[in-house]
């Protein structure tokens, strides 16, 4: 036997609790990845079958925009009668302020010329043909230059009852968010906007109202598990 003394090495035991505790951190990720996709389900399955499944002989007549652009951080001032804002304008504020809405809107200069009053017209149409899915979707007229609305226009524009906006937003800004096709002046459209704030789909110049109609009650069915009447999703 040897004389040497026996060299004993003491190792660290695991502390009794650690591993539990990063399993259970481990466990809590995955839960809460798990939450978030069954959130997103409902959005994402409705743009599913809008986007993918759907007939051929019922392919959207406006065009879809790919990739979505969102509301951009961009001042939004609201325009005014002669002494104040109109009653139910969102005041001096940001434009994605807005979200929260389908929104359906139009863009012109103040002076508002024949084509910018026909939008008008079928954006309050389009509106009231919805029925009772009516109230969600909001009107919104966006003004881009310093030109006064014209006389007696501010009343079709923007009314008491909540569904409209008339808002005055500097060009530079609106063309970070819409855009108009090829050939196209960015007034000749109507765009829709879904409640997340991301424009999603320009309907053609000269623009068939029975058409439109039918994509915006396609998209509205679509997403009405998700989406209701209001400015927060629910």
């Amino acid at each position: 036997m040897s004389d040497q003394p026996l060299n004993l090495s003491v190792h660290n035991l695991p502390e009794p609790g650690a591993a539990a505790d990063a399993q259970r951190r481990v466990s809590g990720r995955w839960k809460m990845v798990a939450v978030l996709l069954v959130c997103a389900a409902p959005v994402v399955a409705s743009y599913f079958t809008f986007y993918v499944v759907r007939p051929t002989a019922q392919r959207n007549y406006g065009e879809l925009i790919n990739p979505q652009r969102p509301l951009p951080d961009a001042v939004a001032v609201p325009l005014a009668t002669a002494d104040k804002p109109v009653a139910n304008q969102i005041g001096a504020t940001n434009l994605r302020a807005l979200k929260g809405q389908w929104l359906l809107v139009s863009v012109a200069s103040g002076a508002c010329d024949a084509a910018c009053e026909k939008h008008i017209y079928l954006q309050r149409q389009l509106r009231e043909s919805l029925g009772r899915e009516k109230d969600r979707l909001d009107r919104v007229f966006l003004v881009i230059d310093d030109v006064p609305l014209k006389s007696g226009l501010l009343a079709a524009v923007a009314d008491v009852t909540h569904d409209a906006y008339a808002l005055r937003v500097a060009p530079e800004a609106l063309s970070q968010w819409l855009a108009p096709a090829d050939g196209q002046k960015l007034s000749d459209h109507l765009y829709l906007v879904d409640p997340m704030g991301n424009w999603m789909l320009r309907f053609p110049a000269n623009v068939d109202s029975s058409k439109a109609k039918r994509d915006m009650e396609r998209l509205l069915r679509a997403s009405a598990s998700w989406d209701k009447a209001g400015r927060e999703i629910k």
